[in-house]
């Protein structure tokens, strides 16, 4: 399955990125297929393309903010959870998104 994903906390620095390392990994180990694009102090990061997002299976919100352009996700079935959930049990997060 390929997934696309945003993650973002408030300060938009460590848990940002730590987020979106162990849901690459995570989706990784489950043999799927991963991006993830990180709204943090930088600005957007390794941003998703329009391409992308229409051939995912699904889009993982893990964040603590809003999401920076959500409405191009409108397609897509959506799971939203708090940064730590991504960080402490991302498979879990992978499967409520179906993977």
């Amino acid at each position: 399955m390929k997934i696309v994903a945003v993650t973002a906390c408030p300060t938009g620095i460590a848990h940002t990125y730590m987020a979106a390392e162990s849901l690459e990994r995570a989706a990784k180990a489950m043999g799927h297929e991963i991006k993830v694009e990180t709204q943090g102090a930088m600005g957007i990061e390794n941003e998703l393309t329009a391409s992308e997002i229409a051939a995912a299976g699904a889009a993982v919100f893990a964040v603590d903010i809003e999401v920076e352009g959500k409405e191009r996700f409108a397609a897509l079935r959506t799971v939203r959870v708090p940064v730590k959930d991504a960080i402490k049990d991302p498979q879990g997060v992978l499967r409520k998104a179906g993977a």
